[in-house]
């Protein structure tokens, strides 16, 4: 299926590895011009490079923290005329409410919300200007079902949620939306680091927190890579126009609710 993207400049955050990468990847598959973007500069040439030599499409790759002003800002400069952006950043750590300080919530909050949002607000003017934009936000399953150990991602990419929902009522109209893709056990690094998490907090072995993982999941397996940025790329094309505002879960079917 040709997704009508070939040609179309993306912004992909923290993108060296994981799901940004997927996305990334699904992207440049389609023909999309696609910007890496890592703080690590040796392991961002690394997967740009490999990225690059996989599709015939451009592949750039910017250094730059994004939590930062000045990574925010060099990332719009080496394309100020993206059609996609895909935020995406590393999670919070996994703790427990009482050993959260000040310190700690400031930072969450800078890096899983306002970092975004401050890209959001970089991308919309031209997008809305040429009537087509692309706005993924990869937040998390916490989100919506929250935990007591996962309150730094809860509380963060909820408000990243609810300022994108009220954008997204603003822009559709020039065929601007904005979606949020919410991961629950794709098998990436992340898994591995919740895994150690888990089995500190539990007083179990690494396998043995690894081992219940799947089990977690309806589908009784973990997640792909290539199934989350499969996703993102549809929602990216030209035929998701008319979805906006929405929150996507990837889990196997684990989400419980029913809205």
């Amino acid at each position: 299926m040709d997704l009508g993207i070939a040609g179309k400049k993306a912004l992909v955050c923290a993108s060296s590895q994981g799901l940004g990468l997927a996305c990334a990847t699904a992207l440049a598959q389609e023909g999309v011009e696609v910007w890496l973007n890592a703080r690590n500069a040796d392991k961002l040439e690394t997967a740009a490079k490999a990225l690059g030599a996989s599709v015939t499409s451009k592949v750039h790759h910017v250094v730059a923290d994004i939590t930062t002003k000045e990574g925010r800002a060099a990332l719009i400069a080496a394309c100020p005329d993206a059609d996609i952006l895909v935020n995406n950043n590393a999670g919070p750590d996994p703790l427990a409410f009482q050993e959260i300080d000040e310190d700690i919530w400031i930072e969450a909050l800078k890096g899983n919300m306002i970092a975004p949002l401050m890209l959001i607000k970089a991308v919309l003017p031209g997008m809305r200007a040429r009537k087509f934009g692309r706005i993924i936000n990869i937040t998390s399953a916490m989100v919506t079902t929250p935990r007591p150990h996962m309150a730094l991602s809860s509380a963060a990419r909820g408000g990243l949620t609810v300022a994108a929902k009220g954008q997204s009522l603003a822009v559709v109209k020039d065929n601007v939306t904005i979606n949020n893709l919410l991961p629950e056990r794709i098998d990436t690094d992340r898994q591995v680091q919740m895994a150690k998490a888990q089995a500190k907090r539990e007083n179990i072995t690494y396998e043995q927190a690894r081992a219940k993982q799947p089990e977690s999941i309806a589908a009784k397996r973990l997640g792909r890579p290539e199934e989350f940025g499969a996703t993102c790329a549809f929602l990216c094309s030209q035929y998701a126009g008319y979805i906006s505002g929405m929150n996507i879960h990837l889990d196997g079917g684990s989400y419980p609710a029913v809205i």
